[in-house]
């Protein structure tokens, strides 16, 4: 049986992105807080992973788009029963527990839960939160460039019917966005004891920083070009410890040198309350491509 993870962890990533848009809103701008700052959805960072772990991986990740045979995208029950077959109970109490135990055998719904309202209705609280990142880079300047498609326009009453049609695509000119992220295998407990699965487990966690490292790299789109994982920090506390600790998305500065200067984490993390229920910390980062300043004491760094 695999081991047991009980550790509560906090910790951030950096995802690097030059001349790209790593989440970009509904009108293909990146997105941006109303003063102006540049910002993604935990949304973004998540399914990055969720792509690594599926097709790097060979995972099965549960909330995940998928196409039937038409290329029609999956509705949830349907991804169900692709996964694990028809339904088998039909008392509801039974359904919500035959389903709370399949979906909990998949690592994304354990690591980030989910939300199931389909033949049954279910809400999972993951055991890793990821906040929105913020970009900590003191410039925020998107640009937008006119492409063209190699089809005309196939409305014949419009006036450009025979021409080939214009687009835009933004970018942003360059980011280094910060989500912070705390892990407490206690969130699913309570439904794993339910059903008597297996709850977060090593193998889990080196899933999960794995995903974290490599998940935005991997994820190599046109739009997405130029936008990478940077660096991750894991700040591991000790099995009994109740310490809480703060966002760490604006305790990280990134100068015009583009040095990430960890000195208010190294402050925090230094403070003789705190000190004494951390396990380890651990840095990871490409030291040929990444300058990082005033390290956290302690810190072991591993190649990103």
């Amino acid at each position: 049986m695999a081991n047991q993870f009980s550790n509560r962890v906090y910790g951030c990533a950096i995802i690097k992105s030059v001349n790209s848009n790593y989440n970009a809103d509904f009108s293909g701008q990146p997105r941006k807080l109303p003063n102006g700052t540049v910002y993604a959805t935990d949304k973004a960072l998540k399914y990055s992973i969720r792509n690594y772990w599926k097709k790097a991986l060979k995972e099965r990740v549960f909330y995940f788009k998928s196409l039937t045979e038409t290329m029609s995208p999956r509705s949830l029950d349907e991804t169900y029963e692709l996964n694990f077959g028809k339904f088998q109970e039909t008392d509801k109490t039974k359904l919500r527990l035959e389903v709370l135990k399949n979906i909990l055998t998949c690592l994304d719904v354990r690591l980030f839960g989910g939300t199931y309202a389909g033949k049954t209705n279910i809400s999972i609280h993951g055991t890793c939160q990821i906040t929105h990142g913020v970009n900590r880079f003191g410039e925020n300047v998107i640009y937008s460039e006119q492409i063209m498609s190699p089809f005309r326009n196939s409305n014949e009453g419009s006036a450009d019917s025979t021409m080939t049609t214009l687009g835009t695509q933004s970018r942003l000119e360059e980011g280094h966005y910060v989500h912070h992220f705390s892990v407490n295998p206690k969130n699913i407990e309570d439904d794993v004891e339910r059903v008597n699965g297996t709850g977060l487990t090593d193998d889990d966690i080196v899933k999960l920083k794995e995903g974290l490292r490599r998940g935005a790299t991997y994820y190599d789109s046109a739009a997405k070009s130029g936008t990478e994982n940077e660096l991750l920090l894991w700040i591991q506390l000790k099995s009994n410890s109740k310490l809480v600790l703060p966002s760490l998305v604006e305790l990280i500065d990134i100068n015009e040198q583009r040095e990430i200067d960890l000195q208010k984490i190294q402050n925090l993390l230094s403070e003789e309350h705190i000190v004494s229920e951390i396990e380890k910390i651990e840095l990871y980062y490409n030291k040929e491509i990444t300058k990082v300043i005033n390290e956290p004491e302690n810190s072991v760094f591993i190649d990103l």
